[in-house]
């Protein structure tokens, strides 16, 4: 009889252990809990919120510093220089294509494309008078 009284008392004390493994592994959550303790997955959300919010300040900051910072840029070819190229180029492009149209696809001589008689001629050819 002493080992069968032997034997229980060891697995009482045995199912106590597991009994209280159990427990730490496996807490166990009231209805009451779970409102209050939100899950991992609502944790994870939080923190990416919190995040991105973070992110959006730094940015923010960020911009504002490169606003502060910036020197006013000198440029070496002015705007108003560019606008005077680009239509001089404009006018060589447009004399170029005259001389070209008029001298070799049309088989006159090129700079005939240039004097006032010529276009006075295309246009009474136009207008017809």
């Amino acid at each position: 009889m002493a080992t069968d009284q032997k034997e229980r008392a060891v697995t009482g004390q045995n199912s106590q252990q597991t009994a209280d493994q159990e427990k730490e592994q496996f807490p166990e959550v009231q209805p009451d809990d779970r409102e209050n303790n939100p899950s991992r997955e609502q944790k994870q959300q939080q923190e990416k919120s919190s995040e991105k919010t973070t992110r959006k300040e730094q940015k923010k900051k960020q911009k504002q510093e490169k606003r502060q910072n910036k020197k006013p840029r000198r440029r070496i070819f002015p705007i108003w220089l560019r606008i005077i190229v680009v239509l001089v180029f404009s006018a060589a492009a447009l004399v170029a294509g005259l001389m070209i149209g008029y001298g070799i696809i049309g088989d006159g001589n090129p700079t005939d494309a240039l004097e006032w008689d010529t276009w006075q001629h295309i246009i009474d050819i136009v207008a017809k008078e």
